[in-house]
């Protein structure tokens, strides 16, 4: 073989190298990074999603917490991770939210990452304390006008999703409430039941069992439909209250510049995860609803995403929150 002949065929492999690399992927184990710590919500249902990806790829999925910065310093170790499809990212709003609460989060939500799909949609409740003279959600808005400040509602945290909740209330009344910050929800909830104050807006896996046991009063749930559990509940839609739309949905990522072939296999585990019955119950035992698989796609992904970046900013620079 002619020295110009060995040339073109070492061309030849070193351009076919990347290609066959895609078509082998995953040849390892994959890492699927929350940005919380064990045991919240986002770490149950990220493992829910490394087992289900696990069966869908016939590859071990890690699940690994980098916690800390309000979610942001998981975010930007995917976002400068390798582009090859073994360093993933699994998280809900606080993506989209962080930056309108962070000068520099370290990323930017809409360039730093490749949308996989949407994976799960966990919806919030609004409770009261037992005392509340409020029985409907009507009613509550009605009594917030009345009280204005005189009505306090806790969250976990300035920026949090329980405190951008309690803001959408607020300018849904149309009145100021006397916002108290805890150091979590669990605290506030705690204060809640024993009626040190008024209102919290919370995930459904932290705060549906104290609701069936009486000892807090839901008025409505956010999200795409009824609860399971709570099937009498109405939701924002039914009571024409959009403006309420709010719920920690959670989506998949991987880092900018990752190969559109290992993208489109990733979309195509994250369908058949949640078209899964073992994955959605699940879910569903989390009261967590599971998008459905057309949702699971890079553009249905973007669709949402892009939207609620712009939404956020006019909704934290409206109330006045300030930027770290």
């Amino acid at each position: 073989m002619s020295w110009t002949a060995r040339l073109a065929a070492m061309l030849a492999l070193l351009c076919a190298w990347p290609a066959a690399a895609q078509d082998a992927w995953p040849s390892r184990t994959v890492t699927l990074v929350t940005p919380y710590a064990p045991g919240g919500g986002s770490d149950l249902v990220t493992r829910v999603l490394g087992e289900a990806l696990r069966r869908q790829l016939n590859q071990t999925v890690a699940v690994q917490n980098i916690s800390g910065g309000g979610g942001n310093i998981g975010a930007q170790q995917v976002a400068r991770a390798a582009p090859d499809g073994y360093t993933l990212l699994l998280h809900h709003i606080g993506l989209a939210t962080a930056p309108a609460l962070f000068a520099n989060p370290g990323f930017d939500p809409l360039t730093s990452f490749e949308a996989v799909g949407l994976f799960a949609d966990m919806p919030m409740l609004l409770v009261g304390n037992p005392n509340l003279p409020a029985t409907t959600m009507q009613d509550l808005l009605a009594h917030i006008r009345l009280k204005g400040d005189g009505v306090s509602f806790a969250s976990s945290g300035q920026g949090s999703a329980t405190h951008l909740c309690a803001i959408l209330v607020q300018q849904l009344a149309g009145a100021n409430v006397t916002m108290v910050q805890y150091r979590g929800a669990a605290p506030a909830l705690t204060d809640l039941q024993a009626g040190r104050v008024d209102l919290l807006c919370d995930v459904t896996a932290g705060i549906i069992q104290p609701i069936r046991a009486g000892a807090v009063k839901a008025f409505v749930v956010t999200g795409r439909q009824r609860l399971e559990g709570l099937p009498n509940l109405p939701t924002t839609e039914e009571l024409g209250l959009q403006a309420m739309d709010i719920s920690a949905w959670f989506g998949l990522y991987a880092p900018a510049g990752t190969p559109a072939p290992v993208v489109r296999r990733l979309s195509a585990a994250l369908q058949a995860a949640v078209r899964d019955p073992e994955t959605r119950a699940r879910l569903t035992q989390m009261d967590t609803l599971p998008f459905e698989p057309a949702q699971a796609t890079p553009e249905a992904h973007r669709a949402r995403l892009e939207p609620q970046v712009a939404q956020w900013k006019r909704v934290i620079a409206g109330a006045g929150i300030p930027v770290n």
